[in-house]
């Protein structure tokens, strides 16, 4: 990153909260997903994550991620990173965090996690959704507040992208129909549980594990939903030892048949794939559709 005004900015912030003599020494690039500039920031007090994205491109997506991070370290035992800023200068928006250093997981690990994402998903709410939307990947995601799962689903989930795919081109008016023919049937496909706190993007990218064995998470897309939600996308690109499954069970044990979900409930970040990649995403969600006629 040049010396620019931004970065004069994101230094006098460090300074009004450590003082004049936090100086940046040294600034490394940071694989931080697909659509942010991501950069680590070794300062005089200590190491920080920075993130930034044209200011125009996604209105209001770090502060609705600092939102997510605050309500996750507020509610759970993961290890969060601490929002340090959020703000806009120089035609970028940007989210700062403190740097959590990054070590090998272990058994411990494992454990660890899966003791953290049972009592996460223990933190209920009375109905399903949030109080504000906020963001999967690119795509504005919407957490309008309902009394049944299956309302949520179909109307906060499901309805929304298949518009947007149909919209952009991404699936044909015989898939629509094949959704709408699912929707019907959404109400007696999930058993009824409470809302649990989810972090609704929980993929193998945004966990790791600290020097203390702590999982740390982070990039939320958090709403109050089906836990099953999170078990499933977890199991969408692997990366999860049988050791979080077996723990979890062991403190919050799933409903009958769980594993018969999987795919329904990962037809939603399928579809959050086909619109922004397109690629073999469709595929999966129509043979997902198929195998629920």
């Amino acid at each position: 990153m040049k010396v620019s005004p931004f970065l004069v900015h994101v230094t006098n912030l460090l300074q009004n909260k450590f003082g004049e003599s936090c100086i940046i020494t040294e600034i490394h690039p940071e694989f931080g997903g697909s659509i942010n500039e991501s950069f680590r920031l070794v300062t005089t007090n200590g190491t920080f994550f920075l993130k930034r994205n044209i200011a125009t491109a996604f209105p209001d997506m770090f502060d609705r991620e600092a939102q997510g991070l605050k309500l996750l370290s507020d509610s759970t035992t993961f290890k969060v990173p601490t929002v340090l800023f959020t703000g806009s200068h120089s035609g970028y928006s940007y989210l700062m965090l403190e740097y959590v250093q990054k070590e090998n997981p272990n058994q411990v690990f494992w454990k660890n996690f899966g003791k953290s994402l049972a009592e996460m998903h223990k933190q209920s709410h009375f109905q399903f959704g949030l109080d504000h939307s906020n963001f999967i990947g690119s795509l504005v995601q919407s957490n309008l507040r309902t009394n049944t799962w299956a309302d949520f689903f179909v109307n906060e989930r499901i309805v929304p992208l298949v518009s947007i795919a149909h919209e952009k081109g991404k699936i044909d008016l015989d898939t629509v129909k094949q959704f709408e023919k699912l929707c019907f049937k959404i109400p007696e496909l999930f058993p009824v549980e409470n809302p649990s706190l989810l972090h609704g993007d929980l993929w193998s990218g945004n966990y790791f594990s600290t020097n203390a064995s702590a999982p740390c998470v982070f990039d939320p897309a958090v709403y109050y939903g089906h836990r099953e939600m999170d078990i499933a996308m977890m199991h969408l690109f692997g990366g999860f030892h049988v050791d979080t499954y077996k723990t979890y069970e062991e403190i919050y044990p799933l409903q009958p048949e769980w594993k018969k979900r999987i795919d329904l409930c990962n037809i939603y970040p399928l579809l959050v794939h086909t619109i922004l990649f397109g690629g073999t995403y469709i595929k999966q969600v129509k043979s997902i559709l198929n195998n629920f006629k």
